[in-house]
């Protein structure tokens, strides 16, 4: 089977941050496995054991109306949105190549694994780069300080200029 032409960015928008992990919803993965969500779910199931609540939870209630309040949603997407989602991790993700055995679902896992490597990559990266900024900003912070100070012994110099000063050198008697 050739690679689906879904883009990249496409699957990453489909990536949410719930309870801290992120994961991507049983019906995104549907869709882009072809098959159907119930399918999935049932799929799921059967297979309980191989989902461990770091694989693979199912939101609340509560989490569900979040998630739907903060998400512009047309009334041909809630139709899909009945229920509380699964949410699977990346570890989740993995699992379901084993339940799921098309071509396509497996094909598609494959892909979404190495969206979740690259986007890890990414943040390791930037969190470098973050790390690098901070040291930066203070050392320039120090220097900030260091220049402050040579300007205030600067200040000082100058104005000790403009007071008249006591002639130095080999004084006579009777001179001032």
């Amino acid at each position: 089977m050739s690679e689906v032409s879904i883009p990249d960015e496409v699957i990453m928008n489909k990536i949410y941050s719930i309870r801290g992990h992120k994961v991507m919803l049983d019906r995104d993965l549907a869709e882009l496995y072809g098959v159907e969500t119930r399918a999935l779910k049932q799929a799921v199931r059967r297979n309980k054991k191989r989902f461990p609540g770091d694989f693979m939870f199912e939101m609340t209630q509560e989490e569900f109306e979040h998630w739907r309040s903060h998400f512009v949603i047309s009334k041909e997407d809630k139709k899909g949105l009945r229920y509380a989602p699964f949410c699977f991790t990346e570890q989740g993700l993995t699992m379901l190549s084993c339940v799921l055995n098309s071509d396509q679902a497996i094909e598609m896992n494959i892909r979404v694994v190495r969206i979740f490597t690259q986007m890890r990559q990414m943040l390791l990266t930037h969190k470098d780069l973050l790390i690098k900024v901070n040291e930066l900003e203070a050392k320039v912070s120090n220097q900030g300080k260091s220049i402050k100070q040579i300007f205030a012994y600067l200040k000082e110099l100058i104005q000790e200029k403009d007071q008249p000063r006591e002639p130095i050198g080999f004084k006579r008697k009777g001179e001032k």
